[in-house]
């Protein structure tokens, strides 16, 4: 019988990937740009970054990518844990998903020079994402969030800064020898996959490709390592409500109304703070897979006015 730990996994989206090494172990991204003659004149790069779950991968910010690829220079990051990047294993913390951006960024920036670059992160990546630029504001001209966490009645009761929502309990639950690999093999079913797919999207029609790749990213070595953190806790932050609060940043926030993720109580706090737009799609969490064109035509909005000030 064939072992799919070693099924090839293929390329998550077109253009080329490149891998470097960075404070957060190897990471892998995608970039794809205009032919000189065809880009958009006086556009920044724009880094993407994928979610956070058993199954996250590049490929859900395939609709983004794919639509500015010959309009702009784009890059998409796979996170610690995920995609072509290193998944070997170790506690996976907001810390190292934060250094991976910075690490990111940093390699952006090389390229292009030092202006600054507009983000767009999806989930729970947008907390990752938000310390990155707390930390470095000066790297970015723009935050996107997609479906952001940390704005539920949970994530209102502030805790230490730098802390974590991660449960020891649980994850030692979760990786018990005796049965941590039969756990995530019924996890990552596809059965499972498109369960968790079909409360994402809010509803029983997916997208049958992102079924098929979080499949196959699930089935590499090492797969297991950066989810259990996930589902323990490890990767949420303790001080993200008092971390958003921080940002002086323009951002844009958008978020679906149908699924399991449309607790967005908190974004009362930011509704009418000058540097804030959020914005509801009548969508799951994954707007831009369902309506790409007023996603873009949102997002592009944002940016036109952040430009003209």
């Amino acid at each position: 019988m064939t072992n799919n730990l070693h099924q090839a996994l293929p390329p998550a989206l077109p253009g080329e990937r490149r891998e470097f090494d960075s404070p957060a172990g190897k990471l892998s991204y995608y970039v794809a740009a205009p032919a000189q003659s065809a880009g958009e004149a006086g556009l920044s790069p724009l880094l993407l970054i994928h979610s956070i779950n058993a199954a996250g991968s590049a490929y859900e910010v395939k609709p983004i990518y794919e639509h500015y690829r010959n309009r702009r220079s784009v890059y998409a990051l796979e996170l610690p844990g995920f995609g072509f990047s290193e998944r070997r294993k170790r506690r996976y913390t907001p810390r190292l998903m934060t250094d991976a951006v910075l690490a990111m960024v940093a390699e952006i920036r090389r390229l292009h020079g030092d202006a600054p670059i507009d983000a767009l992160a999806l989930s729970l990546s947008c907390e990752f994402l938000a310390r990155a630029a707390q930390e470095k504001p000066e790297s970015f001209a723009t935050l996107a969030l997609v479906s952001a966490t940390g704005f539920n009645r949970r994530a209102a009761v502030a805790a230490a800064p730098g802390s974590t929502r991660g449960m020891p309990w649980l994850y030692g639950a979760f990786t018990v020898p005796l049965w941590t690999r039969g756990f995530f093999t019924a996890l990552t079913s596809r059965r499972s996959i498109r369960f968790f797919l079909e409360k994402t999207w809010g509803a029983k029609e997916i997208d049958e490709g992102a079924l098929e790749y979080s499949w196959l990213t699930t089935h590499q070595p090492g797969a297991r390592f950066a989810p259990y953190d996930f589902v323990s806790g490890f990767l949420f932050s303790g001080d993200i409500r008092m971390l958003y609060e921080s940002l002086k940043l323009p951002v844009w926030m958008v978020h679906g109304v149908r699924g399991d993720f449309v607790d967005y109580s908190g974004t009362v706090e930011f509704a009418h703070r000058p540097n804030w737009l959020i914005e509801s799609m009548p969508t799951g969490a994954l707007p831009h897979f369902e309506r790409l064109d007023e996603f873009i035509r949102r997002y592009e909005a944002f940016l036109l006015k952040r430009a003209n000030g």
